[in-house]
């Protein structure tokens, strides 16, 4: 059994932009399958530039804010009570398009 919470948790940089800060819940390999499971708060402008995963799928449940997912060259507006999954190999990209700070729970899956 693992019990955490955001407030238990450090904060820390995302890989694609140290401007964006997440908390993570759980790690890769403390629980089968499951890479992450993270809460990241993209300050006004801030974006996560454009990538890839090869082994895999991401789930960003957006919690407040409003921004911009861009899948494979397709926009999408995103706002709060949303649900997006990425498969693998998928290209994408976050972007905070408000004034407001952009909060994601992300969910990573191995493929």
């Amino acid at each position: 059994m693992k019990i955490t919470s955001i407030d238990s948790t450090e904060e820390r940089g995302v890989s694609h932009n140290p401007q964006i800060k997440k908390h993570v819940l759980l790690e890769n390999g403390e629980v089968q399958h499951i890479t992450n499971l993270s809460q990241a708060a993209f300050p006004p402008g801030e974006t996560a530039c454009a990538h890839s995963h090869p082994d895999m799928t991401e789930i960003f449940l957006i919690e407040s804010g409003q921004g911009i997912i861009t899948i494979d060259g397709e926009s999408f507006p995103l706002q709060a009570g949303m649900c997006i999954t990425v498969e693998q190999h998928e290209k994408h990209q976050i972007d905070n398009t408000s004034s407001a700070d952009l909060v994601i729970l992300c969910l990573g899956i191995k493929t």
